[in-house]
């Protein structure tokens, strides 16, 4: 006689057991927003966290996930956690998606102003060059801006439209410039604690109060040895307010409106040009090959006795980043 052994039987999860494991699922997929959101409102972005903070928008749409998840499974207490969590996170990452009701002074002159990041002088200066004619710029910044960034833009008639300027090419990403259609009444270039240059100009439009610019560049917080230069010249760019002119700072700012330094940089008395229209979400890097980017690190930022008109941010060839575009209205001569 052959004996043969029965197969096991699966084990049986009881319904308990069951629900426990879902509850704990739940749990463990809403705990990862909630110290996202904790990090993000007391700006406790430190070491490789900082690069992770730029995907917070993403991060906020993730919050519903869990959110659903608890409604369907009728978990009403992580649905509490998980409602409170991705409210939070709206709150953080929709204001810059709605136009403010306070776009700032509509009564004064227009001033529009462009920034492009050249990536080492490669971006396509013919294309800027024609953004900067079609949208009657009267103030361009550029980064990562190189000899051969210079001679491409002089050939293509940049000196034309903007014949002021104060430009300090670099063969590294360090070079900056400020090409400008008025007069500069100063006019430098200063070195940040992260080995960039920023040029700074003040210039008078026509009927106009001076309006001072910087075409800003910090250093990324792309590894260890970067982290304190990166918080370092966020610190040291010119504050706002004050009794003297107007100020405008607008370039490759290396970080979006969820990263602690930046907000503190705008709480001085600037207000986000993008965010001010409704358009802070726009990416503006990495946007190789006509791509829209994922991050929104490029900025114009305004004094708040300066109103916002519009923005607008356009694709350029040979560039990683996308140059935004800005009309505003800056205050009238006394």
């Amino acid at each position: 006689m052959t004996i043969t052994d029965s197969p096991t039987a699966p084990p049986v999860v009881s319904p308990a057991g069951r629900r426990v494991a879902v509850s704990v699922i739940i749990w463990l997929l809403l705990i990862p927003g909630a110290l996202w959101l904790a990090g993000r409102v007391f700006g406790l972005e430190r070491g490789a966290l900082i690069m992770l903070f730029a995907g917070t928008p993403f991060v906020a749409a993730w919050t519903l996930v869990p959110l659903l998840a608890a409604l369907a499974a009728r978990r009403w207490a992580a649905a509490a956690v998980a409602g409170a969590v991705a409210v939070g996170m709206a709150v953080c990452v929709l204001p810059r998606a709605l136009p403010d009701l306070d776009k700032g002074p509509t009564e004064g002159i227009a001033l529009r102003v462009l920034t492009i990041n050249m990536l080492y002088g490669e971006a396509d200066a013919a294309q800027i060059v024609q953004l900067v004619r079609d949208g009657d710029v009267a103030v361009l910044a550029v980064q990562e801006f190189t000899p051969r960034g210079e001679a491409s833009l002089k050939a293509a008639g940049i000196g034309d439209l903007l014949p002021h300027q104060q430009l300090t090419a670099a063969r590294d990403a360090g070079g900056s410039g400020l090409y400008s259609r008025y007069p500069m009444l100063s006019q430098s270039t200063r070195d940040n604690d992260g080995g960039f240059q920023q040029a700074t100009a003040t210039i008078q439009p026509d009927g106009a109060a001076p309006v001072y610019l910087e075409s800003v560049h910090p250093l990324a917080p792309a590894g260890p040895d970067m982290y304190d230069g990166w918080r370092a010249d966020l610190r040291e760019q010119p504050a706002a307010g004050g009794d003297g002119p107007v100020k405008i700072l607008l370039g490759d700012f290396n970080a979006t409106l969820d990263h602690a330094p930046l907000r503190d940089l705008i709480d001085t008395g600037y207000r986000d040009a993008a965010a001010t229209v409704g358009k802070g979400l726009v990416p503006s890097w990495p946007a190789f090959n006509g791509g829209k980017g994922l991050v929104t690190i490029d900025h114009v930022l305004v004094d708040e006795r300066i109103g916002v008109r519009a923005v607008a941010v356009h694709s350029v060839t040979d560039s990683d980043h996308r140059a935004v575009f800005a009309s505003l209205t800056v205050p009238a001569a006394s």
